[in-house]
């Protein structure tokens, strides 16, 4: 019986990358997202390509509601949900506090921490009732150093290390693994939301190096999710080769 990967934030990037490179392993999937045509045409692509099952759901994972909704009401087939990709999460502006704009903040914090918070509630308590399991929050290097102007993404980021090492202690009783992956700079459209739109800004963020592409951070959970039932890859810094930090990147 094949296995049942929820991944969240699925439309794009490293989600979209994350869904193609688990349905390569024979795992089914559910996908979650808000825009519903690029969910439908993702879904497409993996059934055409690896031939697994994909349930497409779309709700905003800031909205309890929502989340609720979508993951207690599904269908018997897809209930028991072995693996959670924690991926959905954004970046927006980047201001010092002193100029900080209120809705940035609230898209910032809803999404990277409470709604990481509330699709885990719901999926965890299932899986500590089977007594196995497996979660892999997406964080960031950002998680684990501070950088300018980026004060509210990096608190979000830094919320996400402490959720995936408490979950860790909360859950590892029962048989479930709390795994952690931090990236760097990837290209994806994490720099064009962050500059709201502004594609020649958001480009600019990756000329003169090579950044790494959302397959490389997918590759990397791909071994965490396929590793043997003894191991647990616990926590991952994984940057570019020209990256030491968030401020220290050497370009041409």
């Amino acid at each position: 019986m094949s296995r049942i990967a929820l991944v969240t934030g699925a439309t794009s990037g490293i989600g979209k990358a994350v869904a193609f490179a688990l349905a390569s392993e024979n795992i089914d999937l559910i996908i979650t997202g808000r825009r519903k045509e690029l969910l439908s045409v993702t879904a497409s692509e993996i059934k055409q390509k690896h031939g697994v099952n994909v349930l497409p759901l779309v709700f905003d994972i800031r909205d309890y509601a929502q989340v609720s909704e979508s993951i207690t009401k599904l269908p018997l087939q897809w209930k028991e949900v072995d693996i959670l990709i924690n991926n959905a999460g954004l970046a927006v502006g980047l201001n010092s506090v002193d100029s900080g704009v209120l809705d940035d903040w609230e898209r910032m914090i809803d999404t990277n921490i409470k709604g990481l918070l509330y699709i885990s509630r719901i999926v965890s308590e299932k899986m500590k009732e089977r007594g196995y399991g497996h979660i892999i929050n997406v964080g960031s290097i950002a998680g684990k150093s501070v950088y300018p102007a980026g004060n509210v993404y990096c608190a979000t980021k830094h919320a996400v290390d402490a959720l995936s090492k408490g979950m860790l202690m909360d859950l590892y009783p029962y048989n479930i693994k709390v795994s952690q992956i931090c990236p760097g700079a990837v290209e994806t459209e994490f720099s064009e939301v962050r500059f709201k739109g502004d594609k020649a800004k958001a480009a600019s963020v990756y000329k003169g190096f090579t950044p790494l592409s959302a397959e490389d951070v997918a590759d990397v959970i791909r071994y965490m999710v396929t590793a043997p039932p003894h191991v647990n890859i616990a926590d991952v810094v994984i940057m570019p080769t020209a990256q030491a930090s968030p401020t220290l990147i050497k370009k041409e």
